[in-house]
């Protein structure tokens, strides 16, 4: 039975469209693995993508069908919407198999029962969890089909969200907003930069009054002193000193979707270069945010971040921004739009994106992050944060 978190409606509207795309591509099939995809076709939710599992969507298939390990059965009939005929498992001796057996040489065989093993096949082939491995045995096994990579396919579906979807984001923000301030206030002279990171675990799994948080796909990051220079180290052992920044970036998560947000904290009288760098930032990002509306490019946004921190002789070569919304580990983002040089992508109502244009120098390391919703006349940013350079 499934937990409900969506109405089966708005899967079947999301099958609908990843059918019409393949449709689009003169697609068979395509065989979905990247663990977001198939949550969001299925509602499928548990941590099992550490071995070999799928979904896999054909035109004239009504449901999707899931594929995985044979004791994780039961957790696609507690949290997906399919019917049982669609729920199919292999055996554990697929599972790191010292008998030369492999879970794609049983999703072959689904694809066999579907008619598609001479068809055109859609694979996500740069998805994290998509080995080489599994592609070489889909190719022994069905050396008749065509393969193809459909990597973004099905992100591209996701892109624009429904209303229950920024919902689910918009609880991800007061979770952020909580876990924030719990890190701000446990960072200070003296203290292991651990406890600093286990007071923002706390408030990620605690949520708020209404609601609990789960666990996001990338943990809190936390660089700090000399090494603010780089935007994803974690926590150590060492106690914050006098004189160190400190970047955190986080994220609350409320049914897989996310709300990222990121400030910088200084412990002790900041210097005036890192002061004057987080106004020059905050300057950027409002005038980034005041371009967002439909209609306007990816690339848009980000000149008019660039060309704001040109004018104080800063320059920043990194992409700015990025769509994101439901995740798995090892990431929150879509991997379809970016907010950078180049980038076409035209902004329509509801697409949703983690500005992070963050400032990383030898002299100087800086975060201030915002998590928008594009509107109807604009952007909405979903946490209510201070957007400043915080002390100690």
């Amino acid at each position: 039975m499934s937990r409900n978190i969506f109405d089966e409606a708005e899967y079947e509207r999301r099958v609908e469209r990843t059918k019409e795309r393949l449709r689009e591509e003169d697609l068979d099939a395509i065989v979905v693995s990247d663990p977001a995809n198939m949550n969001y076709l299925t509602g499928y939710d548990g941590w099992s993508f550490y071995v070999h599992q799928a979904v896999i969507v054909t035109p004239d298939h009504e449901e999707p069908v899931w594929v995985g390990r044979e004791m994780d059965g039961g957790g696609a009939r507690a949290t997906a919407y399919l019917s049982e005929s669609n729920i199919l498992s292999y055996s554990d001796d697929h599972v790191h198999s010292p008998h030369d057996l492999h879970p794609m040489d049983y999703i072959a065989g689904v694809l066999e029962d579907l008619d598609v093993a001479d068809g055109r096949i859609g694979l996500e082939m740069d998805a994290a969890y998509f080995t080489a491995k599994s592609y070489t045995r889909l190719q022994q096994n069905l050396p008749d089909a065509e393969f193809e990579d459909a990597t973004l396919l099905v992100g591209w579906v996701r892109i624009k969200k429904s209303e229950q979807e920024i919902e689910y984001m918009r609880e991800a923000a007061r979770i952020s907003e909580k876990a924030m301030q719990a890190g701000l206030d446990a960072i200070e002279e003296g203290v292991p930069e651990y406890e600093a990171a286990a007071a923002i675990y706390e408030a990620l799994i605690m949520g708020t009054e209404a609601y609990g948080g789960d666990y996001p796909s990338i943990v809190p990051l936390m660089p700090s002193g000399d090494h603010t220079d780089t935007p994803h180290l974690t926590w150590t052992d060492r106690p914050f000193e006098d004189g160190d920044p400190v970047i955190i970036e986080l994220s609350g998560c409320r049914h897989r979707y996310h709300s990222p947000l990121a400030r910088t904290t200084f412990v002790g009288d900041p210097p005036e270069e890192l002061e004057e760098t987080a106004e020059i930032v905050v300057e950027g990002i409002e005038a980034a945010l005041d371009v967002v509306e439909p209609g306007v490019t990816c690339e848009a946004v980000e000149k008019a971040w660039r060309e704001t921190i040109a004018q104080y002789g800063l320059e920043k070569e990194d992409r700015i921004g990025y769509s994101m919304g439901l995740g798995y580990p090892p990431d929150w983002g879509e991997h379809t739009a970016s907010i950078r040089p180049g980038d076409e992508t035209v902004l329509e109502e509801n697409m949703t994106f983690h500005m992070i244009p963050g400032i990383w120098t030898e002299e100087v390391g800086m975060e201030i992050s915002e998590t928008f919703r594009v509107t109807s006349d604009g952007a909405e940013t979903l946490a209510e944060f201070p957007r400043e350079l915080f002390t100690t």
